[in-house]
């Protein structure tokens, strides 16, 4: 991804919000800042922040300090926890974006906090108008490049037209971020046939079929690393479970090839060949060039990654930000949602 050029933007960072904070989510703000040359402004304690972020050249990078004394662990209740914490750095995050001090919010941090901050918090954004539920999202190799899955971990029980509504998120993301000019909506099921699935998977086909989408119907487990569809309408619990064994799966590979490769001496000749193969496969398939999930749906642009993030894994998902602004995601999204209101009809 390249730096946006001419466009200033700010984009607020959780300092403390991976399994490793401050130390990741300080250094990936400082190699964005350099790669990208946006303005990213570090949320946390600050006296900790700035003493992480001593240890970095940040000469002349465009890098500021937002206090916020609490910090929502990961062991929290998400709902309750962003009550009983609004200082905490995901909430005072969200309301940077809410009070336009930022034009984004990324953070490492908990997942479920992020949506209750966005929803119920402080620092609440709220939902785009017409949007019933929000949904995170996520990037997901195959052999042809990658598909883009909706709902991953926000909404494990899901209404036929809430899923209807991330197909239309979804779909306008793809189009807007990741160039797709007219991305193949397929939706996550049992089987192939419309008749497959649970009753909300059944009648979400149906709704699907209305609203104009190049939709392709049905998709199964299988059909995703195939590349079949662009984007893929999930429920949160099948997304979640789907996502994270493809994760473990792609990891799993990876390590068994290099193992059966050291066990064997001749084969370990070929390795030395397909060394530089085997490094590119392992990029493509790393979480982390993928950066973070969008959460879609709300009314500002925020970005989850992974708790377990690195700097290289925050680093992208400051991209991935900056490029949710530079698309205009949030407006493209919430004409899409507007203008799906009279298919779904009295559903949505």
């Amino acid at each position: 991804m390249l730096p946006v050029k001419g466009v200033k933007m700010r984009i607020a960072l959780d300092a403390m919000g991976s399994d490793g904070a401050p130390v990741p989510d300080v250094q990936g703000g400082v190699q964005a800042a350099r790669r990208f040359g946006q303005e990213i402004i570090l949320v946390g304690r600050e006296e900790v922040v700035r003493a992480e972020l001593a240890k970095h050249d940040t000469t002349g990078l465009p890098i500021s300090v937002v206090h916020a004394g609490q910090v929502i662990e990961m062991s929290e209740h998400p709902s309750q926890a962003v009550k009983d914490k609004p200082d905490s750095s995901i909430v005072v995050g969200m309301r940077l974006v809410r009070d336009g001090q930022a034009d984004a919010f990324v953070s490492m941090g908990n997942s479920g906090g992020m949506l209750a901050a966005s929803l119920i918090s402080a620092g609440r954004l709220g939902r785009i108008p017409g949007v019933r539920r929000p949904a995170l999202s996520s990037i997901i190799p195959n052999l042809t490049g990658y598909s883009f899955m909706l709902d991953i971990g926000a909404n494990t029980d899901c209404q036929p037209a809430w899923l209807a509504q991330f197909a239309v998120m979804g779909a306008a993301y793809a189009r807007q971020v990741l160039g797709i000019a007219n991305p193949r909506v397929g939706l996550l099921s049992s089987g192939e046939e419309e008749t497959k699935g649970s009753e909300v998977v059944q009648a979400a086909h149906q709704l699907l079929k209305g609203l104009g989408l190049n939709f392709v119907g049905n998709v199964e487990g299988k059909d995703i690393p195939a590349g079949l569809a662009d984007v893929v309408v999930s429920d949160g619990f099948a997304g979640n479970i789907a996502i994270k064994t493809a994760e473990g799966t792609a990891k799993m590979l990876l390590a068994t090839i290099k193992a059966e490769i050291k066990a064997r001496p001749l084969a370990m000749l070929g390795g030395l060949l397909a060394k530089p193969a085997l490094a590119a496969a392992g990029k493509r398939l790393d979480y982390r060039q993928y950066g973070g999930a969008p959460l879609l749906g709300v009314n500002g642009v925020v970005i989850v990654g992974h708790g377990r993030s690195d700097a290289l894994a925050v680093e992208n998902a400051v991209g991935v930000a900056i490029n949710a602004v530079d698309k205009r995601v949030v407006e493209v999204i919430t004409q899409e949602i507007a203008a799906s209101q009279a298919s779904l009809g009295a559903e949505a």
